[in-house]
Order: C-alpha cells, then sequence, then structure tokens
C-alpha cells in the first residue's frame, strides 16, 4: 500500500511538471520562435516546445522583449550599464547594443513600421504628463518623441497612421475586479488629425497592452471580472471576447504576422484569430540559475535586528534573514543558534538567568514560541491562541512568564510552568505606532504598558498576574508613553505630554505644524502611598556621632539590609496614584523614549530636529538631573542586570557599560557573521508569509470574500518555478490581488547587487537640428526654490534657448552621437561644455557647468508656474492657482506657499491632479472653508481693513482632480464636495483609499502592504475605495487639444471659476464713519 502511494505520489509530480517551466513572462512572437522572461533573463524557444535557450545573463533585469518587423532583432529593456535603457540585439543571440542613456527609465513597447523601437520614457515628465513615447534608431542618436504628449503602453498600427494606447501606467497592476479612475479604456488616436476613439467600458472595467493584428485592435479587459483577451475594430466599434478564462488572468500579450502570443496561468498560449484555435506551450527552462543557488553571505551591523542582551550583558542576540545569531562581547566568536533557512525566526530574548533563549518561530507553518538552551539546543515549541504575528516579547525576571503582542493589538502573558496563555489587555485604536509594549516590574508580579483611550490620549496602565487586576498609573489628560521600572520598584518612569494636542489626529494633515512644537517631560510615578517623592528638599546639618554599642546596631542593620537587597516587592497604591506622578528636572523637549538602567537611573533619547539618530541622556534620581550619554543612535536594549547597554549607532552596534558614556570605536561588538541561505527555501516562507499577512493584518476579517485557502493552493504550486526575487515578488503580487484591494504593494527583497552610473543632467530640453543638438529650452528652476539647481541658468553662465551644444568634455556631438552617452558619471561633477549660437565650432565658446541627476524638480516646478501665470492671464488677475502634489509634507508645502501668497485673488483654481496621497488634508478643508466674520480696521494708507481671519480667499473654489490622484488624493476632492466647496473637475480619481502601516517585512527585506484601514462614509457604507471620486464636470486631456499644448482640464477649471465669480466677487466693506461713543446727559457743560 505503502508503494503504490509513493508510486501515484510520483506520477503527479511527473504529470504537474509536464507542462514544462511556469513563470515564462512577457512573450513577444515571430513565425515559430517566442522570447520571453523568466528569471530576470530572456529566453528563446519554439512555439512547438522544447527547451529554451538563454540569450541573456546580466544581473541586472532584462524586461520588455519585441521582436523586430522581419524578426531578425529583439529590442528590450535592460540594465547592463547601471541605468535602466534600451537595447537591441540579434534574434539568434550576441552582444546587446545600447541606444538610449537618459537616466530615466526607458521601456520597450515595439517598434514602428520603419524599424525603429518604439519605447516609453518619464524623462520629460510634468505631472499630468508623466510618460510619453519615443522612438529611437537602431543606429542610436537621440530619440524622437511622438506628438502624443501622454502615453503608457501601446503600438502603432502596421501603417503607422494609428496609434493604441493607453495614456497612463497604473499605480497597482494586480488590484483585481478595480473599477476607480485608473481603470481606462485602449485610446485609438488618429497621428494627422489627433481624432480620437476609445474602447467601451460598461462595467467601468480597465483595459490594457493593446495590440494590432490586421488592423485590429486586441487587448485585455478584466469585463467579466477576470482578465481576458478582447479585438477592438476602430472602424465599426465592435468588440468581442476572444478568450474565456476564469481563473487565472491573461497577463501580457504580442502578436506576430498572423498570431497571437500570451500569458496566462503560468504558462505560454498562442492564439489564432483566423481559426479560433489557442494552444498552451510546453516549454522547459534548463540552466545554471546562479543567483538562486544556496550560497554564503556576508552580514553586516545595519542588517541586524531585533537586539537583545544575555543578563550580564557578556553577549547579544539579534535577529537577521529570519536566522538568530549571538554575537560576544569580547571573546569567542557569533553564533548561528537556528540555523533554519526557509523559516521565519524572529524577537530573540535571553532568560533573565541566561540559560535559555526564547523567540517566534513559523517553522510549523504557523508562528510558534520556541524555547532553547542558549546554544540554540533542547528545542521547545509551544502553540499560542489564535496564530498570527508576534511582537516584542518581554520576559519576567523570575523566568516564569513571557509577556508580547500580537497583530491585533493584543497583550498576552504565556506562563511557562503550566504553558497557559492569557490575554490581558488590548489597545483601544489600531495606531501604526505599536506603543503597548508590555514591561515587567522587577518582582515579576506586574506588566506596565501604555494603552490609548477613547480621547486618543495614551495612559500608562499596570496589571497584576497573581489578582487580574489593571489599574491606570496616569492621569488621562496627558499622553504618556515609554514606562520603564525603576530597579528598587518603588518608581516607574514615563514621558508625558501636555501639549499632545493634534497629534492624537496622527494620520491628518493638521497635525503637521504642532508636531514640530511637541514635547513630554519626565515623570516618576511613586507606586507606593507610603513612599516619598525622589526629588525631595535637602539640606545638609552636622553629623550626630553614634555611640559603640549605636554603631554594632547599625552594622549589623546594614548587613541585614545588604543580605535583603535583591527582594524587591513592588506595591501600587491605587488611591491617588494620578497625583504621585512627579515631574523630574528635565527641561520639555521631544523625548521618545526610555530605558532601564541602574537603580535610581533611566535613559531619555531625544529627537533633534536635523540630525541624525536620537541623543540619549542618563538621568540620574539622585544626582537630580541629566547628563549626555551617546548621539546617533536608533536602537537601544538594556541588559537584565541593568548594567549594560547596547546601542546603535553611527552603523555600529556599540555594547557599553551603564555607568559610562560609550568610548568611540572601543565599544564596538565585532560583526564578521556569515550566513548560509537557501532562496528556494525562502521562497516558499516568503510566500506562506504574505499569505498570512493579508489573512492577518488585512483591515477587515473576510479577505474581501475570497476563498483565501484555496488561492494559497492556486498559486503555490508556482513557487517551486520561482528562480529571481522578481519571479517571486510577481507572484506575491498575484496573490495578494486576489483581495482586490488597493496599496497591496509588493517591492524589493534580495536582488542581485548592480552597479549603478549616474547620467548628468543639464536641465534642458535639446533637438537635433541640422546635424548638430539645440538647446529648445532651459528650465531656469523658477524663484524661491533653494532646492532646485538649474545647470544652465545660473547667472554669468550666458547660455541661451536657441544656442548648439557642439561638444561635451571636448568630445564632438554628431547625429549618431547620443548627447546623454557622454554625460556618463558627470551628475553633481564640473564639467566642459562647448556652444554656440550657431552651429559650429567658430566663435564657440567652452563653459564650466555642473549638472545634475534628475530634473524632475526643474520641469514641475516650470509646469506649476506656468499654470500660475496661465490662470492669472486668462483670468485678468482673479483666479489663485495652487497646485497639491500630495497630501504628506510636500504637499501641505506648496499649498500654504502658494495659497496663502495669493489671498489678494477673487478666487482658486486648486489643481490636485497626480496628488500622490500621504495623509489626510483636513488643514486644508479647514482652510478652504473658513468664512468671514468681519474686520479689523487698519490706520495706514486708504485704511484697507484686516478681514478676520486675516488668512483666506474668500471667493470661490474648483478643484481639479484626474485618475493619478490617489489615496490621500482621493480624500482631499471627496472632503471638498462633502464641505460643497466648489464643482470637481477633470476625471475620476484613483480609488485606493485605505490606510498603510505595520505589515512586517519580509526575511530578506522585501515588503508586501496588507492594508489596515479601510474608510467608510458618515451613513456607515464603505465609499471610495475601488471606485474614486467622480467629477462634477468630467474633461478628457484629449490629444487634440494636448498636442497643442493646450491644457483642457485647467482650462475648463478657469471657466468655471469665472462663471462663480461673477455677481458674486468678494469685495471688502470699507472701514464706516467713525463711531461716536462719548455720552454725557445734557447740561452736563452746566454742572459743576
Amino acid at each position: 500500500m505503502k508503494q503504490f502511494i509513493v508510486t501515484l505520489t510520483l506520477c503527479y509530480t511527473l504529470l504537474s511538471f509536464s507542462q514544462g517551466t511556469q513563470l515564462l513572462r512577457q512573450p513577444t512572437l515571430h513565425s515559430d520562435d517566442v522570447v520571453f522572461v523568466y528569471a530576470n533573463d530572456l529566453w528563446k524557444a519554439s512555439v512547438n516546445g522544447g527547451t529554451a535557450i538563454r540569450l541573456t545573463s546580466d544581473d541586472g533585469y532584462e524586461t520588455n522583449p519585441h521582436f523586430s518587423n522581419d524578426g531578425k532583432q529583439i529590442a528590450f529593456t535592460a540594465e547592463y550599464d547601471g541605468n535602466v535603457d534600451v537595447f537591441v540585439m540579434p534574434a539568434e543571440g550576441g552582444e546587446p547594443k545600447r541606444l538610449t542613456y537618459h537616466p530615466s527609465g526607458d521601456f520597450v513597447q515595439g517598434w514602428t513600421p520603419d524599424n525603429k523601437i518604439l519605447f516609453r520614457s518619464g524623462r520629460e515628465a510634468q505631472p499630468t504628463m508623466t510618460n510619453k513615447f519615443y522612438t529611437i534608431s537602431t543606429s542610436g542618436g537621440l530619440p524622437e518623441a511622438l506628438e502624443i504628449p501622454r502615453a503608457a503602453y501601446g503600438e502603432l498600427s502596421k501603417d503607422g497612421k494609428h496609434l493604441a494606447y493607453t495614456p497612463i501606467t497604473g499605480w497597482d497592476a494586480e488590484w483585481r475586479n478595480y473599477r476607480g479612475g485608473q481603470a481606462m479604456p485602449i485610446w485609438v488616436v488618429n497621428m494627422d488629425t489627433k481624432t480620437l476613439v476609445r474602447t467601451s467600458q460598461p462595467t467601468q472595467e480597465r483595459h490594457l497592452d493593446p495590440v494590432w493584428l490586421d488592423g485590429i485592435v486586441y487587448f485585455l479587459s478584466e469585463r467579466d471580472y477576470t482578465m481576458n483577451i478582447w479585438s477592438f475594430d476602430p472602424e465599426t466599434k465592435e468588440e468581442k471576447q476572444i478568450t474565456f478564462h476564469k481563473k487565472f488572468d491573461v497577463k501580457s500579450l504580442d502578436t506576430s504576422e498572423s498570431k497571437i502570443v500570451y500569458e496566462q496561468g503560468g504558462y505560454l498560449h498562442t492564439y489564432n484569430p483566423s481559426t479560433g484555435d489557442s494552444k498552451q506551450l510546453h516549454i522547459d527552462v534548463k540552466a545554471d540559475l546562479n543567483f538562486y543557488r544556496t550560497k554564503w553571505d556576508n552580514v553586516s551591523a545595519s542588517q541586524l535586528s531585533n537586539s537583545n542582551l544575555s543578563p550580564q550583558g557578556n553577549r547579544a542576540i539579534f535577529e537577521h534573514r529570519g536566522e538568530i545569531f549571538t554575537v560576544p562581547k569580547e571573546n569567542g566568536t557569533w553564533k548561528n543558534i537556528t540555523n533554519s533557512p526557509g523559516v521565519a525566526d524572529r524577537s530573540p530574548i535571553w532568560s533573565p538567568k541566561g540559560d535559555k533563549i526564547a523567540w517566534f518561530s513559523d517553522k510549523s507553518g504557523e508562528y510558534e514560541l520556541m524555547i532553547a538552551d542558549q546554544d540554540g539546543q533542547n528545542i521547545e515549541a509551544l502553540s499560542l491562541p489564535n496564530p498570527t504575528f508576534y511582537f516584542q516579547p518581554d520576559w519576567s525576571p523570575d523566568g516564569k512568564y513571557i509577556a508580547y503582542t500580537d497583530t491585533h493589538y493584543n497583550v498576552w502573558i504565556l506562563n511557562l510552568d503550566n504553558k497557559k496563555t492569557v490575554k490581558v489587555a488590548t489597545d483601544r485604536y489600531a495606531h501604526p505606532n505599536r506603543t503597548m509594549n508590555p514591561v515587567w516590574s522587577p518582582d515579576s508580579k506586574w506588566i506596565a504598558f501604555s494603552k490609548q483611550q477613547e480621547s486618543h490620549f495614551k495612559a500608562i496602565f499596570a496589571y497584576n498576574v497573581e489578582t487580574k487586576k489593571t489599574i491606570q498609573l496616569t492621569d488621562p489628560l496627558a499622553d504618556a508613553i515609554t514606562p520603564v521600572w525603576d530597579a528598587n520598584g518603588k518608581y516607574l518612569y514615563t514621558l508625558a505630554s501636555t501639549n499632545y494636542g493634534l497629534q492624537s489626529g496622527w494620520l491628518d494633515m493638521s497635525n503637521f505644524d504642532p508636531a514640530a512644537n511637541l514635547t513630554r517631560s519626565l515623570y516618576a510615578i511613586v507606586l507606593s502611598a507610603s513612599d516619598k517623592a525622589p526629588n525631595l528638599p535637602k539640606n545638609d546639618a552636622a553629623i550626630v556621632m553614634p555611640s559603640n554599642k549605636e554603631e554594632d546596631e547599625k552594622t549589623d542593620e546594614k548587613t541585614t539590609n545588604k543580605n535583603d537587597s535583591k527582594t524587591v516587592n513592588v506595591t501600587i497604591d491605587e488611591n491617588g496614584i494620578y497625583d504621585r506622578a512627579v515631574a523630574l528636572q528635565m527641561p520639555a523637549r521631544n523625548y521618545v523614549g526610555l530605558l532601564k538602567g541602574p537603580e535610581k537611573t533611566v535613559f531619555v533619547a531625544e529627537a533633534i530636529p536635523n540630525t541624525n539618530g536620537l541623543k540619549v541622556h542618563s538621568y540620574s534620581l539622585k544626582e537630580g538631573k541629566a547628563s549626555d550619554f551617546a548621539e546617533g543612535v536608533t536602537q537601544m536594549v538594556a541588559s537584565e542586570d541593568r548594567n549594560s547597554i547596547l546601542l546603535f549607532q553611527n552603523r555600529n552596534w556599540v555594547l557599553t557599560d551603564a555607568g559610562s558614556p560609550p568610548k568611540p570605536g572601543k565599544n564596538n561588538l565585532k560583526i564578521d557573521i556569515k550566513i548560509k541561505l537557501d532562496p528556494k527555501a525562502e521562497a516558499h516562507q516568503i510566500f506562506k508569509e504574505g499569505w498570512r499577512y493579508m489573512r492577518d493584518f488585512l483591515y477587515v476579517d473576510n479577505v474581501h470574500g475570497a476563498p483565501w485557502d484555496e488561492v494559497y493552493e492556486w498559486y503555490a504550486p508556482w513557487i517551486d518555478h520561482v528562480r529571481h526575487r522578481t519571479d517571486l515578488n510577481y507572484v506575491v503580487d498575484i496573490m495578494s490581488g486576489e483581495v482586490a484591494v488597493g496599496h497591496s504593494y509588493v517591492s524589493g527583497g534580495d536582488f542581485p547587487d548592480v552597479d549603478r552610473v549616474q547620467v548628468g543632467l543639464l536641465g534642458c530640453d535639446i533637438e537635433l537640428v541640422d546635424s548638430q543638438y539645440r538647446i529648445t529650452k532651459i528650465y531656469n528652476g523658477e524663484r524661491w526654490n533653494p532646492n532646485i539647481s538649474s545647470p544652465l541658468a545660473q547667472p554669468g553662465i550666458n547660455i541661451n534657448d536657441g544656442d548648439y551644444i557642439l561638444a561635451i568634455n571636448g568630445s564632438k556631438l554628431s547625429p549618431n552621437v547620443n548627447p546623454y552617452s557622454l554625460l556618463e558619471q558627470t551628475a553633481g561633477r564640473e564639467i566642459n561644455i562647448t556652444v554656440n549660437s550657431k552651429p559650429t565650432m567658430e566663435d564657440a565658446k567652452t563653459i564650466l557647468v555642473k549638472p545634475v541627476s534628475n530634473e524632475r524638480g526643474l520641469r514641475t516646478i516650470d509646469w506649476v508656474e506656468s499654470n500660475r501665470r496661465k490662470v492669472d492671464k486668462l483670468s485678468k488677475g482673479k483666479l489663485a492657482y495652487v497646485y497639491v502634489p500630495n497630501t504628506g509634507g510636500g504637499g501641505f508645502t506648496s499649498f500654504n506657499r502658494y495659497y496663502f501668497s495669493q489671498q489678494d485673488k477673487k478666487g482658486v483654481v486648486i489643481d490636485e491632479r497626480n496628488n500622490g496621497g500621504g495623509s489626510a488634508a483636513d488643514y486644508m478643508i479647514d482652510i478652504m472653508s473658513r468664512e468671514l466674520f468681519g474686520y479689523f480696521n487698519s490706520k495706514a494708507g486708504d485704511k484697507r481693513p484686516w478681514t478676520t481671519p486675516i488668512a483666506g480667499i474668500w471667493g470661490p473654489k474648483v478643484m481639479l482632480i484626474n485618475e493619478r490622484a490617489g489615496s490621500g488624493g482621493d480624500l482631499l476632492p471627496y472632503m471638498f464636495k462633502m464641505k460643497e466647496l466648489g464643482p470637481l473637475i477633470g476625471t475620476r480619481t484613483w480609488g485606493g483609499l485605505v490606510g498603510t502601516w505595520d505589515t512586517p517585512r519580509f526575511i530578506d527585506g522585501g515588503r508586501m502592504v496588507a492594508p489596515r484601514g479601510g474608510f467608510y462614509d458618515v451613513n456607515g457604507e464603505w465609499a471610495v475605495e475601488g471606485e474614486g471620486v467622480a467629477p462634477d464636470i468630467e474633461v478628457i486631456q484629449h490629444p487634440k487639444e494636448t498636442t497643442k499644448g493646450n491644457d483642457p482640464q485647467l482650462e475648463r477649471a478657469i471657466e468655471e471659476a469665472l462663471k462663480l465669480l461673477q455677481g458674486n466677487e468678494f469685495k471688502i466693506k470699507p472701514e464706516p464713519k467713525a463711531p461716536v461713543r462719548w455720552k454725557r446727559p445734557e447740561g452736563y457743560k452746566s454742572d459743576n
């Protein structure tokens, strides 16, 4: 029977792999040859199946392959030379040729009818035009832009007369069932007349990846809630569904002379439109894919996390890459005590006696608590209730308990004697900063923690493990954090703020300014009513010498006290506890954390603006003052005996005595750790971890209705085919996309090290004229932008629009020389450029300039200021223009800069197109919602009064929105509309209104976001997510207008604002006649 089962298993395994290698992506087809991406490289195979041959093998990624029209060449995007550029190579293999050099990414889309390569680039990006198409000859030279100012994915028709494309890139490609603003149709534009036709969207679904075959556009559509291939005839407008897959989406497609090739379910398929036949390709990839072989790697100090110390501080313990390491202070060597590739071992902690180590491990498939000898032997696995992710363990001093927290903000206590776990507290809100971290009292009877109250202010609580009683220790009117017990058990230290105020609205923009002024003070809570404050007044007096008998009695008493000094009993008297919080002598500052020290000593960490890391102070109760201990600290932990401190300082781990500051360079731990990696095992762990993260961290418990166990079974087999981190990210992203939620981004992880080669930029547009490169526009950085540098616009440079760049560092330019190829490794370095007002070297001048690494700031501020001037011109000075790029710090700054500097205007256009989100912009809404209450006169000149409030624009407001405004950029127009501040103009916003915080990193440093906070409206209905905010007046950026340099949305906003202004223009009330308030009764003059 056992042999029969083994035989069946073997047959199943062979059958499952008989279909070939999975995760072959981005196919391109010519005749019987297909080229695709796998393991970050390009491969070629026959559509009849068989073993693929490898075309590329660089450490960087190669992607977007496309056969040339004759099938002899392959254009693709690659990182060969430290930049993302266009390359071309022979179809049979060979050395790739680099064609582009600009530091912005260049992504191949296909070929033009005249055999040039079509690619997308953001090199000339402005906020509403982030990408456009360019063509480049296989001979090289300067790329030429297509006339269409905004394009992301697409192809030209065979005759070159039409372009089928999508105007924008999407933020979240794997978001299933998405119906927000970035779900756009296919645009088909006539390249001569710029007339436009678009595919229909009966369910507001998204359309992607258009390709041409025999005058028909084929594209991907999610109309039936699975991405399938559809066709569109631009002449008849007829649409047809071509494929009917139900479970797995079609991911990409391309066409040859007569067929379509596409990716679906992890495999490649071909489809013949003339016969309707489709075929799955059986292709095997067999090669030495070295990056996913088992290998040894070095571990640096900065890679170590979740540090802890042995009880006496002679050895430190860390987590890295799912392994637990210990490192000696002086003698011995590092140890890997887990040696478990493919397992996530996290958050280690040493037992108070030093004989045991505990950590969380997912070896069983769910996290458990592991307890082992300090060398990692004799492991005991303890299952925990409601398996999930766990944080911040703390071991009681008597060794009997471990307290910890979980995903859902619960505090648990595990009794190590009976192995029972009890939930003792739950935080009031799911705050991103997990401040509810339990710490044990010296007698192991209490845990203390900071807990949010309904007011959003935090208070310190203590829980007794014997009585099961919880006591609130601090007054709720201050925000108290980071409790630390004094070694004597008499005091509990905390940091508290009484100006926390708007900081309680951590998601709101209205806390930005108050955050800069947040201060906390250090307090000691006297726990027992019978104990005294630690800082009572002192007064020296004469010392009375005792008699011999008294001396003997005192000696006996000291001996007794010394013998009893290790016994600490913590007594907390609840009555009057709020009044026993004693302020200690430290000036109120932005203190952010405390750390335990020796008796009557506590370490205080301070955040100081514009400095790296934290400054740590050592506060002494005995001396009643603080002294500087260390600077540049980002992590710190103390040993159980409180005599040793481990700091991460200036990229080193520093283990020092608690009694004196660390000595630079002398207390550094020697980190020479090696780790053996098994990327294939890690891939399976990371996939399972991502699946658990979405199950446990998502903002609702139903995974949006996805059959989550089945989803795991669908995609887990794909991991067997992962041979690169890009493959793994791809599968994890598809899996997380099944939840149908925005912001579920997957990124990062262990990638090969690729040397970056910076390319300098001159801050100008250039074109090829008369075989020379002419400057068409210099971006001058406008005014009041100290962080933006314009290489050619500095006074004294004397270079103008229309001048020619003839040479760079002495190398002459020619039509076949791409100017950017001469600017490699020049960013931030002085170079010589030869320029002239005419295309000859005669009378040319050589000028020293310093290229920049990025022009985005130059181009953005040019766009903003051009819009402001346009609004001012078309409104005859009546309207202000305010651009809001995001709802984070940059948007806050831009709003304040432009809104208040134009308070003299009669109305305002708020432009939040391409708003990248951030916080909830309540501050902006509050400002724009201000009402006029009156005036204060101003006795100067013509007596123009102050309004009350002074700051504000009192006229009509309109807001511009588009499909690339999302998250906080969704909420801003939602609130603007709800407050009825004015009309929304443009296109539907992204529709990604969920919060993202605290999803842990994967073991290799990669990231997947499980959104934590969903938005619902005042009626109790989920809102905006997956839908976006619709405009009151829809205006698209029609290519017929944008190719002329017009902005249809902005122009319509000006028009609407001026309509609202008609008959409604705000005019200041003139100062009334001076009041007469002096009064007396008649006859007062004759009254003595």
